[in-house]
């Protein structure tokens, strides 16, 4: 089965993490996907990280969707432009547009006032996280528009309702990660009268490449990781959020869901789909339920 064929999707940020999965994902619903980064096989960007768009996109066309992978710096404006033009030009459409382009890993400063940081790689942490997502949907979005039942996802860190109840520990990427949920919300809004949606997406703990680096680990053997942090049970592969988006674009309903903010975990019991290993983690839930409220870790019940 594939729902989502002749679907064409731009995941903006497919390099890794979250946007990797998620083009996966979407290619496996057999989709056209659009897979845009700044790391090529022949140029490094500024991460340093060995992944590139052109392995997301084989990735995507072992799963049976067709990725096309292109080069994009979501800050300049050309580019960008460019991008839509020759989506538009190939294919006439643009049915599900993916923000998840981010970057900030490396410049956040956790746990220090923001008189204490560098505004240098603060302010450079707000343009990649949020001047790139306004930039693609102002492109973007008149080509989605052209049809009816559109989805635009603005992924994220945290729900809306946990990220207004807790402080995400820097100034600087609490205010990024507040911000594509509101975007969400007005873009919501400015698209209604076309009948398309967009919503804000979380993962929960997501077993990145730079999340298993850091553990020393990889996919096959995560679970070595709780040995040195215990509340790692709760994590989720990329592919588990990728399976939220393929969900979310075959839902014919998904109108109702519009503006609204979601987790992997929460997607997964609305859908009913499950990450890779069989599981159903629930991440938002552990962490108020279990992590902050200083039990043992314990995942029964919540994957």
């Amino acid at each position: 089965m594939k729902p989502l064929k002749g679907k064409v999707a731009l995941v903006a940020g497919g390099t890794r993490g979250a946007g990797r999965g998620i083009a996966m994902e979407l290619g496996a619903a057999g989709a056209i996907v659009y897979i845009t980064g700044r790391t090529t096989r022949n140029q490094i960007s500024e991460y340093g990280r060995p992944e590139t768009i052109e392995e997301t996109a084989e990735l995507v066309n072992s799963l049976g969707g067709t990725g096309i992978p292109v080069q994009v710096d979501h800050l300049v404006q050309e580019q960008v432009e460019s991008l839509i033009k020759r989506i538009e030009l190939e294919h006439g459409r643009l049915d599900i547009l993916v923000n998840d382009i981010w970057g900030g890993e490396y410049l956040t400063e956790w746990n220090s006032p923001v008189w204490q940081q560098s505004l240098d790689k603060g302010f450079r942490l707000l343009r990649l996280a949020i001047d790139t997502h306004i930039m693609t949907s102002h492109f973007a979005l008149p080509l989605m528009i052209k049809n009816k039942g559109g989805l635009v996802v603005e992924m994220t860190d945290g729900t809306e309702e946990y990220n207004h109840n807790h402080y995400r520990l820097s100034l600087f990427y609490d205010l990024a990660k507040s911000s594509i949920i509101r975007m969400a919300k007005s873009l919501a809004h400015e698209l209604a009268p076309y009948e398309c949606t967009a919503v804000s997406v979380t993962p929960g703990w997501m077993r990145s490449e730079i999340m298993l680096e850091e553990f020393g680990v990889k996919e096959e053997n995560w679970h070595d990781a709780c040995e040195k942090e215990p509340h790692f049970m709760i994590s989720e592969s990329p592919r588990f959020t990728g399976r939220a988006i393929a969900a979310l674009a075959n839902d014919p309903d998904n109108f109702q869901m519009s503006g609204k903010s979601f987790s992997s975990g929460e997607l997964a019991k609305k859908y009913n789909f499950y990450d890779i290993d069989g599981s159903q983690p629930d991440c938002w839930r552990y962490l108020i339920e279990v992590q902050e409220a200083g039990k043992p870790a314990n995942a029964d019940g919540y994957r």
